[in-house]
């Protein structure tokens, strides 16, 4: 409990907007004591891991992407990944090309999503999207444009914008044609001028003060700023493999939640943009790099608020690399190939992928050509626990304010997380046998 000298205040907020998913916000301050405040997770669990077992492996990267219809890409790259661990497959340059592409389209389409239509509105003082398309509708058209972009480029790679169906173990099954590439190229290129007009909007919004020490995890990536890995490195010091996120997750259950929480050396920690941007800020493109600066994002920032800013950073990064793949696989000449057969049907891998929220694991036990065990350990979850300790570390600063100027921040400050709260409820604890 933590003593302040402030009135009894109670919020409760059911269910809490602007977010995917449901979750409560319950907050009980009595003669200055915080006796309550949890980011409570209301939804049902839905089992996905159950689901996956018995299933052959090459339904796994399809079902996997069914746990999320806005970072579905990503939980198809993971699960790719660690099933082509387990079964001795190594995937084809152009292959890995067109799954980095991929990416680019996903982490650009859920960071617009998020950055226009769910944080916007809190910056310039609206309830929602729909007042801000009344007030400022280019803005909102704009979002809408680019996020086209990064739609088309999804279901060029992935068969369709959502849920990729051409993503398959070991390859592609559909590839798209040089004309449909060099379309997506000027298109990608066109949007350059959205793209500036993003950071210049985001220059001129206030986000609120705050800062709270806490450790930042993230992928390290081989080389450059990408959204693969097989390492995890930490703010506070080290690197572990991918093969050990057991170490570093340490998953555990509080009552008040239905989604399970993540701890590593201290009590909580942060993954997602701001994580990634602090650890690995030096490898991103020099246009995000500048536009880092434009909105003075300095690695080292502890304010939660900012994950925002630092996704707008990483929707240039995307833009950029994007041409760049573009130019890459047209000029190394974009063919059809059949996917690389698996090198065994028995064995366990992991998959881990810098999801739009956050380092996202996938770990496959494989036997005869079917999944036997499955864990995945999801983005949201692992931020639960920090989005807490973060509305604690605010309270004192905001409970001299009314009521619903408590609430504002508090919600504020969770949906800077931009959390996928169905995606954290995915699951259901599996023990390995070592």
């Amino acid at each position: 409990m933590t003593t302040m000298t402030t009135p009894t205040t109670r919020i409760d907020v059911h269910h809490l907007t602007r977010v995917e998913g449901h979750g409560n916000i319950v907050v009980d301050v009595r003669n200055g004591i915080i006796e309550q405040c949890d980011l409570q997770i209301v939804e049902a669990p839905r089992f996905m891991e159950a689901m996956l077992r018995g299933r052959p492996y090459t339904q796994a990267p399809l079902l996997a992407s069914r746990i999320c219809g806005i970072c579905a890409v990503a939980h198809a790259t993971a699960s790719l990944r660690a099933v082509e661990q387990a079964l001795d497959i190594v995937p084809s340059p152009q292959t890995t090309l067109l799954r980095q592409l991929n990416f680019c389209g996903e982490i650009l389409d859920s960071h617009i999503l998020h950055t226009y239509m769910l944080v916007a509105p809190d910056l310039l003082g609206l309830g929602s999207v729909l007042p801000l398309a009344a007030t400022q509708p280019e803005v909102v058209t704009r979002a809408l444009r680019m996020k086209n972009v990064a739609g088309d480029l999804c279901a060029a790679i992935g068969g369709r914008h959502t849920h990729p169906i051409a993503m398959t173990v070991g390859g592609f099954t559909h590839f798209p044609t040089a004309a449909e590439l060099e379309a997506l190229g000027e298109r990608l290129e066109a949007m350059r001028a959205d793209m500036a007009d993003t950071v210049a909007l985001f220059k001129e919004l206030a986000l609120p003060t705050f800062a709270r020490e806490t450790e930042y995890l993230a992928l390290r990536p081989t080389e450059g700023y990408e959204f693969m890995g097989d390492t995890i490195a930490s703010s506070d010091g080290g690197t572990w493999p991918v093969t050990q996120y057991r170490q570093v997750t340490n998953e555990f259950q509080v009552s008040h939640s239905t989604a399970k929480r993540a701890r590593h050396r201290r009590d909580s920690y942060m993954v997602g943009a701001l994580a990634r941007f602090n650890l690995n800020d030096d490898r991103l493109h020099p246009q995000a790099q500048a536009a880092a600066q434009t909105l003075h994002l300095a690695p080292g920032s502890q304010n939660s608020y900012l994950i925002s800013l630092a996704q707008v950073v990483e929707m240039v990064h995307c833009l950029e690399t994007a041409v760049t793949l573009i130019q890459q696989l047209l000029t190394d000449g974009i063919k059809p190939e059949p996917p690389v057969k698996p090198g065994r049907l028995s064995g366990m891998g992991v998959g881990a992928v810098e999801a739009p929220r956050g380092t996202l694991y996938h770990e496959y036990e494989i036997k005869g050509g079917m999944i036997a065990e499955a864990n995945c350990v999801i983005p949201t979850a692992q931020n639960l626990a920090n989005i807490e300790a973060d509305m604690r570390a605010l309270l004192p600063h905001v409970l001299d304010r009314p009521p619903d100027g408590i609430k504002l921040a508090l919600e504020m400050l969770v949906r800077a997380y931009d959390p996928c709260i169905s995606c954290a409820t995915h699951t259901l604890q599996v023990a390995f046998v070592e």
